[in-house]
Parts: structure tokens; C-alpha cells; sequence
């Protein structure tokens, strides 16, 4: 019998928000400067034209990479780069910020590669979207940078979509997505996501995924890059750190993750994090 398929995405997105802020359409002429700001990430589209994108020496990058169709350019990290663009033929462009929430903590930061570089053609459905985030940005209209906004989001869920179905097209490294990528993984994943302070072990993550306790070990720490019990523990932290900054009580916390109470929870904490939840909380707070 069938499996029926998952939602691979949601709980994720629903626990961490990504929010994107239009700030440029239109065409770029010349040299223009994107600098790295912490917890911010740009997703640019490149409507029609070509350009060239430098970067850094440090950034691990290709220095110089010519884009001559349309294209989506994903920075999910903070990242500098330059597009350059003849004056009489500038490129035409909208541009988005992504701010993630909790910055180079959100699971999705961490899970994706550094540039995300990806002609406009290959990701099925994406047009529609394009066609009236356009449509908002080339006239002005009532509430136009709040719907420009959220059509940027949708493009980059479409975005995100296409990379769990090709992800080594997309050069997404082994980590979450990968699992995510991987059908009977992917549910074990999932249910780990969407019900964190379930008492999860070995024998009942490998039945959701239908597969024997000693393969599903082996697979999962061979697609994903961890051990179930890793995975499983630091999700658990990323969420009491998102749940901190949101200022819930650790007792509560502890309680919603499956944790037998306040001090379980921040035991695990200070061995995984190196610092108790409220030394973690009030370094977030000076870094912002």
C-alpha cells in the first residue's frame, strides 16, 4: 500500500519564521554593494538580463560568477557580494531581506549552503508567484510592499520545495534537508519536528519510518550526519532557545520538550549550549 505523503516544511517554518522585506525593483546599473549583516539574508530574482556576481576571497566562494538567464540568488547567511551590471543594460531585479528568526541558529541557516543559484525555469509552479510579485512591484498599489512581501515568501517556500526534491542539485550539504529529502527518513524527521517532548527512541523514530531499528541507524546518521538521539536533542535546544526569546519559563519549556522538569532541561542545555538557559538568553540579548 502507498505511503501518503508529508508536509516536510511546515512545522519547521511554523516554529521558526523567515520574514522577507522588498527593498529594491527595477534594473541596477553599475557596481552595487550588498553587505553581511548577522541574522539576515538576501533572495534576489534576476527578471531578465545577466550580471556578474562577485564575492570575497573568504567567503569560500567562487570569486566571479557570470548569470546570463533568469535566476533565483538565495543568501540564507550573512554573506557580502556584488552584483555587476553594464550602465546601458542594467539587469532587472527585485530583491528581498530575509530575516531569520534567531539568526545563525534557525535550523534552515544552518541546513543550507552559502548561495543557493538557480535558473528561474527549473522550479515547476514558480511562475504564477514571479508573475504577481511583479505584477506588485511594477505599479503602485494600495498595500503593495506588504504583498510584495509575502509573494517573496512564497518564492522562497517554492524555492525551498524544489531543494528537498534535487537537493544535491542544489549543493545542499548533509544535514536536515538531506533527511528531509529522503522519503522514509523524511517521516521520522517530521515527527520529531512536530511533536518534540514525545518520549522518541530508536525502536519507535525507525517504525515511523518503516524500517528496521539497526537500518534506520545506519541510514540516518549516513543521510543526516548525526545520530537519531543528536538530532533529536538539538532539536529540542533549538526550540528552548526560540522558546527563550520569546520569554517562556524553562519549567514550561522543559514540559513542552519532554524533559522530566525544569533542571533536566537546563542540564542538557549547559552541556550541549556550554551556558545555562539564562546566560545563554542574556548573551542573545546583548548580540542583537
Amino acid at each position: 500500500m502507498a505511503t501518503q505523503p508529508i508536509d516536510r516544511l511546515s512545522s519547521l517554518l511554523e516554529r521558526f519564521s523567515v520574514r522577507a522585506h522588498l527593498f529594491h525593483t527595477g534594473p541596477l546599473c553599475g557596481v552595487t554593494t550588498y553587505a553581511a549583516k548577522p541574522g539576515r539574508g538576501f533572495l534576489h530574482v534576476l527578471r531578465q538580463g545577466e550580471m556578474v556576481v562577485t564575492h570575497r576571497a573568504s567567503t569560500g566562494l567562487r570569486k566571479r560568477i557570470h548569470v546570463c538567464e533568469p535566476s533565483l540568488l538565495f543568501y540564507p547567511r550573512p554573506l557580502a557580494h556584488q552584483f555587476h551590471n553594464a550602465p546601458d543594460d542594467g539587469a532587472d531585479f527585485a530583491c528581498a531581506t530575509l530575516d531569520f528568526e534567531g539568526g545563525h541558529t534557525h535550523p534552515l541557516v544552518r541546513a543550507l549552503p552559502p548561495l543557493v543559484l538557480l535558473p528561474l525555469s527549473h522550479v515547476e509552479g514558480l511562475a504564477p508567484a514571479l508573475a504577481l510579485l511583479f505584477a506588485e512591484t511594477d505599479r503602485v498599489q494600495c498595500g503593495q510592499r506588504l504583498l510584495a512581501d509575502r509573494l517573496f515568501e512564497v518564492v522562497l517556500l517554492q524555492m525551498l520545495r524544489w531543494l528537498l526534491d534535487h537537493p544535491e542539485d542544489g549543493g545542499v550539504p548533509v544535514g536536515m534537508l538531506t533527511g528531509l529529502a529522503d522519503p522514509p527518513l523524511s517521516r521520522a524527521l517530521v515527527a520529531m519536528h512536530d511533536h518534540p517532548g514525545q518520549p522518541w527512541s530508536l525502536d519507535t523514530l525507525a517504525q515511523e519510518a518503516g524500517m528496521s531499528r539497526t537500518a534506520f541507524a545506519a541510514r540516518f546518521k549516513s543521510v543526516v550526519g548525526a545520530t537519531p538521539g543528536d538530532y533529536l536533542a538539538n532539536w529540542r535546544m533549538s526550540l528552548t532557545q526560540t522558546g527563550l526569546r520569546q520569554g517562556k519559563a524553562v519549567k514550561l519549556l522543559a514540559s513542552e520538550l519532554g524533559y522530566a522538569n525544569a533542571s533536566a532541561l537546563s542540564r542538557v542545555f549547559a552541556q550541549r549550549m556550554g551556558v545555562s538557559p539564562r546566560q545563554w538568553l542574556a548573551q542573545s540579548c546583548e548580540e542583537r
